[in-house]
């Protein structure tokens, strides 16, 4: 009879190693984008990328930070508009899926299928735009940034499969017993053993809502409400602008020599992508504790 022990061994050395290799494929390409972008222009121009800066520059950061009270700004409009939407969306997905996971909800297939459907077809770019700007009225507004993404049907069929599959029915039949209503049981008991679901949506939420730069590009065009990807994106398009039509501009050469075009755009890479990094072992320990949390012991 062969050893267990040794099998289970080899496979947790082999686990190990492919984890490892995983872990390396999506940590090098960080490495590289902040060594480049601490990295002078014209080291990267002549020997490309690589791990360790040839020549140590901040000359990227500088230029990106130039006007430093632009970039704060909409750091705090990306903010703003990442955790109020991020909230506003998890709580309008949670009350529409849960009824939609109760066998005793009367309409549960008509309002599933709605959701179905706008998963299969929507009404184009021209019918959303006009909706935003000539009924809503929200254009260059906050509202304009928040509310595209408050309702994502993949969402609310993730969650009430979650419901559906995870929360028992005698829980809710006891809370009911209890003298519990409809809203005080979701709220106090459906909610605390839904944690997994709700970080997981909440992270795909925060990474819709900081990484959009397509809602201000359609609805945005007060300065003051640029949010940082969208900024970004400008200052990227400034710079290829201007190495295309170099020989069209008065003082485009002196401008382009000291213009930091690759190790910029790495810059700016870094700079949008921190927040992120950060919040993932914040979203790592609520879905752990929720994965922990079961309704049933014994």
């Amino acid at each position: 009879m062969r050893d267990c022990t040794k099998i289970n061994r080899k496979a947790d050395f082999l686990l190990n190693i492919i984890m490892i290799l995983c872990t390396i494929a999506c940590v090098l390409p960080l490495v590289i984008v902040f060594s480049a972008s601490i990295t002078d222009e014209k080291t990267v121009t002549m020997y490309g990328y690589s791990l360790i800066p040839r020549n140590f520059s901040l000359e990227s950061y500088k230029y990106i930070f130039k006007n430093i009270m632009v970039v704060l700004r909409a750091y705090g409009v990306t903010m703003l508009v990442t955790v109020s939407g991020s909230t506003l969306s998890l709580i309008i997905i949670s009350l529409y899926a849960y009824p939609l996971s109760r066998k005793d909800f009367k309409y549960r297939s008509v309002f599933t299928f709605i959701v179905f459907l706008t998963m299969l077809f929507n009404g184009g770019l021209v019918p959303w735009y006009m909706v935003y700007v000539n009924v809503l009225h929200i254009d260059n507004t906050i509202m304009a940034l928040i509310l595209p993404y408050l309702m994502t049907p993949l969402y609310v069929l993730i969650m009430r499969t979650f419901f559906m599959t995870t929360i028992p029915e005698g829980i809710i039949e006891a809370a009911r017993i209890d003298g519990a209503g409809e809203f005080q049981t979701f709220v106090r008991i459906v909610l605390p053993l839904a944690k997994p679901v709700l970080a997981t949506i909440g992270l795909f939420n925060v990474l819709t809502y900081w990484n959009d730069w397509y809602a201000p590009l359609l609805f945005i065009n007060n300065e003051k409400l640029f949010n940082l990807q969208y900024l970004m994106y400008r200052v990227d398009k400034a710079i290829m602008y201007l190495s295309n039509n170099a020989g069209s501009i008065n003082n485009a050469t002196q401008i382009m020599a000291n213009l930091p075009s690759q190790t910029a755009r790495m810059a700016m890479a870094v700079i949008a992508i921190g927040p992120i990094i950060l919040a993932y072992p914040f979203f790592q320990k609520y879905f752990v504790e929720g994965l922990t949390i079961g309704s049933i012991k014994g």
